[in-house]
């Protein structure tokens, strides 16, 4: 019991004030982004918010691994022992041993070596930017609204949040703290699977967003960090990183609640998560005036 409370304890030190914020199943924490983009307090795979979790190569949904993946030795699946690279990845014209054999998520990038394009440079691909809820294993995984952030969204944490270098029961990582509110979550530096070795794993994180790169189909971008350096980059799709899911708020108007003509404020009544909220002038309330 006193391990259960040890554990229960130093996630919700880890997470700040999110205990009864869930969503399907899994906890979230309100960071109070423009967005309303809420964030997951764990990694897919994870039950703490300081541990690692599980590692996806892009677009896949399941692991090339059946455990200790966090570990220098995990044990591979049958068909993967060669680790996360172009060899075992998913969407691959395996007649081709690079990013040449991309077979899902392709545009006309200029990469005519790819098999994107045909024998005289036309494009063939599927255009496709963005991951398909099908491969997306937030959604996969998690259900309900959950996803995989997009570029765009783990660009909103980087420039809204506080970034702090620290550990939590010993495991590095950040805590990336609300600028307009107490809460925050952390975010560990799990490192990340290529071929079949781990590397940096509590020196740096890399955490994949849903969006394809935008200069070449062959890599898509991800959040990276390490201490002192918080940044986006785009990496090969066949790498195995962390997923911290997502999801957004629906808010859906039910009455106008008055307009004030003269400073062309509007003042709406919504449901959000269940509850009443009031939005004048673009700003958050609760019906007792308390700003959210």
């Amino acid at each position: 019991m006193k391990k259960i409370l040890t554990l229960l304890s130093s996630a919700f030190i880890a997470a700040g004030a999110w205990a009864q914020n869930m969503e399907n199943g899994h906890e979230y924490v309100d960071l109070g982004l423009t967005s309303g983009t809420k964030w997951a307090t764990c990694n897919v795979g994870a039950d703490a918010p300081e541990s690692y979790g599980d590692y996806y190569a892009w677009g896949e949904v399941t692991t090339h691994y059946s455990a200790g993946g966090n570990t220098d030795s995990p044990t591979w699946k049958d068909g993967y022992s060669a680790g996360y690279n172009w060899s075992t990845y998913k969407y691959m014209d395996h007649s081709k041993d690079s990013w040449e054999g991309c077979t899902k998520y392709t545009f006309a990038d200029g990469q005519t070596s790819g098999v994107w394009y045909d024998s005289e440079g036309n494009f063939i691909g599927d255009n496709k930017r963005e991951l398909d809820d099908a491969d997306d294993v937030a959604v996969q995984t998690w259900g309900g609204a959950w996803k995989m952030p997009t570029k765009g969204q783990q660009d909103e944490l980087r420039n809204e949040c506080d970034w702090e270098w620290t550990s939590i029961n010993g495991v590095n990582g950040y805590k990336v703290k609300s600028r307009v509110n107490d809460n925050f979550i952390f975010l560990p530096a799990a490192g990340y699977r290529w071929f079949t070795d781990l590397g940096y794993a509590g020196d740096a994180g890399r955490y994949w967003s849903r969006s394809l790169y935008t200069d070449g189909s062959d890599s898509a971008y991800g959040l990276l960090f390490r201490s002192g350096v918080v940044s986006y980059n785009y990496n090969n799709r066949d790498n195995g990183f962390s997923v911290r899911p997502v999801f957004m708020v629906e808010s859906t108007p039910t009455a106008i609640e008055s307009i004030n003509a003269d400073k062309a404020q509007k003042v709406i009544k919504t449901i959000e998560n269940g509850k009443v909220v009031i939005i004048r002038n673009g700003e958050k309330f609760d019906l007792s005036g308390r700003k959210l």
